[in-house]
């Protein structure tokens, strides 16, 4: 027990509060030991009205009018905001889309008999993806039409004269058409990403509307990117199907070797999965109970998706799954990985390995993954945390007797198969007619991560409640899914206390056609950040059954504790997607009145999406119902 302590500016997951409290007591520094020595944090860069884009800097606008008005260059605070704005979709997109080059190339090798660790988990998804990319499949072996495949895939990222097929082909014909009437089609994921960074440096484009007109052209690459990492997931991993599993501290195990992955590639991930098993017996020798391998951040997610991989924690709270005592290894990837991980591990003991030569971190120990080597690798791996775990045992850890029930798995193609089962001849019926009826009022998708500056799961939690007794479908990924699975909202026992009665009776009525004997949970989780795009494909299935655009649908879409350059990313191909999209922190662009507009207001009228940002939890919730019902109404729901 805590007895006096409590954390509730910090986090509303008792767990995370558990080891909190270990960490203060232990002397060790956290990220929320950071946040505070860093306060207060500088109004300018919040704004979005500080620049360091060249040496002359860095520069400064006074929003009040009492100092510059420009920087030395000239840029005005409208050039100076759009230009800060824009880099940060292009690094949200370099990193989706390098997430998605890393799967194009590990198919490529596994088609070229070059990666012997890999194969197609999923001929059907392969054969899908070809068809929509007009790859010819018929009389051809899978790893010819595989081959192709990852061709086009790395094609995609390229300037070229045809448009990016990521892009073309995931949206409505009318999505396509405005987009490419609007000059928002990417001519290359990359050459999109290089643009950005040509046209934000010092002395080129200056102009805001042109600005931000780029910035939603790499949006829309980002959706590529997304949309390709998804689908050569499924193929090479497998489609998720539901599973049940666990998420929180608790699933940590002192008598295990305790293996955290963490990231946001399942190229490793999944292989370590698949052989542990293999290596329990070298586990139990040294010891242990056998391995348990535990998921965080969206690596978390793609194993919890297909293997049921227990989620210990995500985002800002990944340091507490070490402060335990217990993790004998965290075997990172790239991307949300905080540097401080190895100071905390050199307090318990745990290695951290770096696996990939983007992301070395100083103390780390550097294990090279390589697809070729990929399973002497792993070996290493499994070696070092076996070491680690017998240095560990006996000692004392400390590990909150805290776990939530997780239903996961809720791929579109296990989706539509659920939805066959209540109409078979028809299967996206049942959810439209329900739409029309109003026990789905809307659909709302919850992505993006936790932020310091937020009490860890707060403005999550406070707005899923607030939809869900609104009889609004919710739908998450990435480490908003990871803040819901932990606050209760995938297990199927707390639809009665979650949901409104018309959203209860659709998830029941699922939930018992597919023989469950009982409800669908209250939250379906999507995946990881990447798997975003199985919240368009939903969109753009239920936009075409309608026969409407995706901006005529009640779906909106929150970041409610967004941190990464990532979210923004999103953010810009939900707009260009045409969705309202509400953002729950800061974005550095209040600085410039003009450029709010135009994100807030403007863009509506452009491609149907705009930005709400609203840092109250409460009054977003009710800006997006109020989003939601201005879309029924528009189709006379």
């Amino acid at each position: 027990m805590l007895d006096h302590r409590d954390f509730p500016s910090k986090t509303m997951d008792k767990a995370v509060v558990e080891m909190i409290a270990k960490a203060e007591d232990e002397n060790v520094i956290t990220v929320w030991d950071r946040l505070e020595a860093m306060e207060p944090q500088c109004g300018f860069g919040d704004t979005g009205l500080c620049c360091r884009h060249c040496l002359q800097g860095p520069c400064r606008i006074d929003p009040f009018g009492d100092g510059p008005s420009t920087g030395i260059c000239g840029a005005t605070a409208d050039t100076m905001v759009a230009r800060g704005l824009d880099r940060a979709i292009a690094a949200g997109t370099a990193a989706h889309s390098g997430h998605a080059r890393h799967l194009a190339h590990t198919l490529l090798k596994m088609a070229q008999g070059m990666a012997p660790d890999y194969s197609i988990k999923d001929k059907d998804k392969l054969f899908a993806v070809a068809t929509r990319l007009n790859i010819q499949t018929e009389d051809r072996s899978e790893n010819d039409v595989a081959l192709d495949v990852a061709q086009a895939a790395l094609a995609d990222f390229h300037e070229k004269d045809t448009p990016v097929m990521w892009a073309a082909t995931v949206v409505t014909p009318e999505r396509a058409k405005k987009l490419t009437d609007l000059g928002l089609v990417p001519a290359g994921i990359d050459f999109e990403v290089s643009e950005i960074m040509h046209r934000t440096l010092y002395g080129v484009d200056a102009d805001p509307v042109n600005l931000l007109l780029a910035g939603l052209r790499c949006g829309v690459a980002d959706l590529a990117g997304c949309y390709m990492g998804t689908d050569l997931a499924d193929i090479l991993f497998g489609v998720p199907q539901p599973t049940v599993s666990q998420a929180n501290l608790g699933t940590i195990k002192a008598d295990a070797v305790n293996i955290a992955v963490h990231g946001h590639n399942p190229v490793l991930s999944d292989l370590l999965v698949t052989m542990a098993e293999q290596k329990s017996s070298a586990a139990i020798e040294a010891g242990a109970a056998g391995i348990n391998l535990v998921g965080i951040c969206c690596t978390g997610n793609e194993i919890m998706m297909r293997h049921g991989i227990p989620s210990c924690t995500h985002s800002v709270s990944q340091e507490m799954a070490i402060v335990t005592g217990a993790l004998d290894a965290m075997v990172v990837d790239y991307q949300c990985i905080m540097p401080s991980v190895t100071s905390v591990a050199e307090c318990y003991g745990t290695a951290i390995v770096t696996t990939m030569d983007i992301c070395k971190i100083p103390g780390a120990t550097h294990i090279e993954f390589t697809e070729e080597e990929a399973g002497a690798k792993a070996d290493e791996i499994f070696s070092l945390a076996i070491e680690r775990f017998a240095r560990r045992k006996g000692k004392p850890v400390q590990i909150p007797d805290i776990t939530t029930p997780v239903v996961t798995g809720f791929s579109v193609e296990a989706i539509v198969a659920a939805l066959s089962n209540v109409d078979a001849q028809d299967p996206l019926k049942p959810v439209v007619d329900n739409i029309k009826a109003g026990n789905i009022r809307g659909v709302c998708l919850f992505a993006g991560c936790n932020n310091v500056k937020v009490p860890q799961d707060k403005n999550f939690s406070i707005m899923a409640k607030a939809l869900l007794k609104e009889n609004v479908l919710v739908i998450a990924t990435g480490c908003g899914a990871g803040a819901l699975m932990r606050q209760g909202f995938m297990d199927p026992t707390n639809v009665d206390e979650l949901c409104g009665e018309g959203l209860k009776a659709v998830l029941t009525a699922i939930g018992e056609a597919n023989n469950l004997g009982g409800p669908l949970p209250p939250v379906l989780h999507l995946g990881s950040c990447v798997d975003n795009s199985r919240a368009i494909a939903l969109a753009v299935a239920v936009a075409q059954y309608l026969g409407v655009d995706t901006d005529k649908l009640p779906v909106v879409a929150s970041a409610a504790e967004a941190v990464s350059e990532k979210a923004v990313s999103i953010g810009a191909y939900a707009v260009a997607a045409g969705l309202p999209t509400h953002v729950g922190v800061m974005l550095p662009v209040l600085g410039s009145p003009a450029v709010t507009e135009v994100l807030t207001s403007t863009v509506k009228d452009i491609t149907g999406g705009y930005f709400i940002v609203d840092l109250d939890p409460e009054s977003a919730s009710e800006k997006l119902l109020a989003a939601i019902d201005e879309r029924r109404a528009g189709l006379e729901l």
